[in-house]
């Protein structure tokens, strides 16, 4: 299964303009990092980002709109219902969110370690990015609820698919501040498979608990 946002080997490669574009972003993104580490969220200005990236601050809000939107991870809805469509039509719609959620966990881990773990951890430790971040999953349960109802032919706004789909997106949320607030020690993916156990079959009895 690709990763999440990458493109298949037909698609045309981006024109210049656009791969301009994305190095800037990645530019904007790779020194709020930087400055975070360094001195803290808090700390750090948009214009001392900026001035890392050599670029503009209104050239920052171009591409993110306040400071928060610039640690939060880019926008996947899409490859995220592609990945859930290509699971066999017949698995029970809970097996392949629990399939595609645990694979992007381990992406995340393996592929952005550092970035990872301080995304999380401002959103355990910032309010304002944990708002930012509830709210950009807005957008992605309208995806997921696209998902469930593509399984169940249930209606995709109908308050059973959007319980289901907001249940999950706040769950797996709070999954990820929970290995923050834990200093990373735990396995992200294994923490995935535990939030969906609670949600599929309810709280362990203490004699249960992991």
């Amino acid at each position: 299964m690709p990763a999440p946002g990458s493109a298949p080997a037909d698609r045309p490669r981006p024109g210049l303009r656009e791969r301009k574009k994305t190095r800037t972003r990645a530019a904007i993104r790779e020194a709020a990092y930087a400055l975070i580490e360094e001195q803290g969220y808090d700390a750090t200005t948009v214009e001392q980002i900026a001035d890392r990236a050599e670029v503009s601050p209104s050239t920052v809000f171009r591409y993110f709109p306040a400071k928060e939107d610039i640690v939060l991870p880019e926008e996947r809805d899409a490859a995220l219902l592609a990945q859930l469509r290509a699971r066999p039509a017949d698995e029970p719609w809970t097996e392949s969110v629990r399939h595609v959620a645990r694979h992007a966990a381990r992406q995340a881990v393996d592929d952005e370690p550092e970035v990872t773990r301080l995304r999380t951890r401002l959103a355990a430790e910032v309010p304002a990015v944990r708002s930012r971040m509830t709210r950009s999953l807005s957008a992605t349960g309208h995806t997921l609820g696209r998902f469930i109802a593509e399984r169940t032919g249930l209606d995709p706004d109908g308050l059973e698919v959007r319980i289901a789909a907001v249940s999950l997106l706040g769950a797996l949320l709070e999954t990820s501040l929970h290995w923050a607030e834990h200093s990373h020690i735990d396995d992200l993916a294994e923490l995935v498979d535990r939030t969906l156990d609670v949600l599929e079959h309810g709280l362990p009895t203490t004699a249960e608990k992991p």
